[in-house]
């Protein structure tokens, strides 16, 4: 599954995300040693401490680790919903 939306808290191990619309917001599990933090093209790669509030990111997900929603992939976007360079 997919969500976007803009970053609302990161901590280590998870991650709160409303939708672009500011109607919902989903919590995802960040497991240890998270690293799967790409640009939107995925040739960049972040570290989880490079995610800040107000960020507009895209959740790669699954619920099947216990029924929690954990994020597999996060792809940092820019206000255009369009790949952010890293510079």
């Amino acid at each position: 599954k997919i969500w976007t939306g803009y970053v609302v808290h990161v901590s280590t191990d998870n991650i709160k995300v409303i939708n672009s619309e500011g109607t919902q917001t989903l919590s995802f599990l960040i497991l240890p040693k998270f690293n799967q933090v790409f640009s939107g093209d995925g040739k960049t790669t972040y570290q989880m401490t490079q995610v800040k509030r107000n960020m507009l990111v895209k959740v790669y997900f699954d619920q099947n680790l216990l029924g929690s929603r954990h994020a597999d992939k996060i792809y940092v976007l820019n206000d255009n919903g369009q790949i952010q360079h890293r510079s």
